[in-house]
């Protein structure tokens, strides 16, 4: 039972105590990912700023209407 204990602290443990060369390996990252993805985050927030504007405005228009 002890063997079992340690066989599954040493599976648990091992992967922060592993010292390999992984952390030594050069990442890459595709520009046109990222590029495309600030892309449509700034498509999204304009829709979001005409979305508002337009609610804004048509609330202004309705609350003038009951006011006069």
């Amino acid at each position: 039972m002890k063997n079992n204990v340690s066989n599954s602290n040493n599976k648990i443990f091992s992967k922060f105590l592993d010292k390999s060369d992984s952390h030594n390996q050069v990442k890459s990252t595709n520009i046109n990912v990222l590029l495309n993805r600030v892309k449509t985050k700034q498509k999204i927030e304009y829709q979001k700023k005409v979305y508002f504007s337009a609610a804004a405005s048509a609330g202004l228009v309705i609350f003038g209407f009951l006011i006069f």
